[in-house]
């Protein structure tokens, strides 16, 4: 999956051109790839086109690096959540991304896609692109987001949609702030916390 994801970040223009095929599957709000049964979408072709045009307009990114401790906090949250059947960003004991990898020896400072129901690489990096009824496209953006460098997946069973892919993604492989980064820019001595999302 973490090669998928680079090779789009690295030719967004050439991941266009394959939504652009994608999107002839669809009859309204349905979509029927070949050999599946239909899909309801929220949207429809319309967030596939606005994908399109993201991806025309983007520069191509270096490719993101694995980070080990990224993959096993997201393997830890698609664990949690698959054995239940739960959704969202929070494990059961209420721990977010951050408090996820701090807890395997990082920090804070990550972001975190999640995605539900989709069996291959391919189709869990669309959707996660497409970003079809996500309000902000905040999948998308942060698989593009320039300052990151490293990703971990973490993917397996999910008791309610079949199977869920979780990917952490950071500036650094431990989640730490990227210092170098910072003081390079003439930014105060700490980054801000963000939330993750």
């Amino acid at each position: 999956m973490l090669e998928r994801i680079n090779d789009i970040r690295q030719d967004p223009r050439a991941y266009a051109d394959e939504l652009r095929d994608y999107r002839r599957y669809f009859d309204g709000d349905m979509l029927f790839l070949p050999g599946e049964e239909g899909t309801w979408t929220r949207e429809g072709v319309s967030a596939v086109d606005e994908a399109i045009r993201f991806l025309d307009r983007q520069t191509p990114l270096p490719p993101l690096e694995r980070g080990d401790l990224l993959a096993l906090a997201a393997q830890d949250h698609a664990d949690d959540q698959g054995m239940i059947g739960a959704m969202g960003h929070v494990s059961r004991d209420g721990s977010g991304p951050g408090e996820r990898v701090r807890r395997r020896g990082g920090d804070i400072f990550v972001g975190e896609s999640i995605s539900y129901g989709m069996a291959d690489a391919d189709a869990v990096v669309r959707q996660m692109i497409v970003d079809d009824g996500v309000a902000g496209r905040g999948h998308r953006a942060l698989l593009f987001r320039n300052d990151f460098r490293f990703a971990g997946i973490g993917c397996g069973e999910h008791r309610r949609y079949g199977s869920i892919c979780v990917v952490d993604l950071a500036a650094t492989p431990d989640g730490r702030p990227d210092m170098a980064r910072w003081a390079a820019r003439g930014a105060p001595s700490a980054p801000i916390r963000a939330r993750a999302r």
